[in-house]
């Protein structure tokens, strides 16, 4: 197994991050690209001393973007990641993210 600092990249602190928090007890990270299920689970358990029930992945594409250059307009795109929702047992919490809702 791989250690949890390069498998857990960041926590998403957004809007629906927050909510899915206070009503689900779930939690979302960036994580590694080739990373698997049972890896990011052993990565949250170790590094948050909590107990993960379920994981799930998404891989998110990166957007198109326009850019404005000397030689006129180009176009390029920007980093495709993956995500991970995380769903703790009942009663387990995270404390990076308290505070912060």
């Amino acid at each position: 197994m791989r250690l949890p600092e390069t498998i857990l990249i960041r926590p998403l602190i957004t809007e629906k991050a927050m909510n899915l928090q206070e009503r689900r007890n779930q939690y979302a990270f960036e994580v590694a690209r080739d990373a698997n299920k049972l890896e990011i689970k052993h990565a949250v358990e170790t590094k948050f001393n909590v107990t993960v029930e379920k994981v799930r992945t998404i891989n998110v594409k990166g957007k198109r973007k326009r850019l404005n250059t000397r030689r006129g307009m180009t176009f390029g795109r920007r980093s495709s990641w993956k995500k991970a929702i995380v769903t703790l047992k009942e009663g387990d919490r995270i404390e990076l993210f308290e505070g912060v809702a």
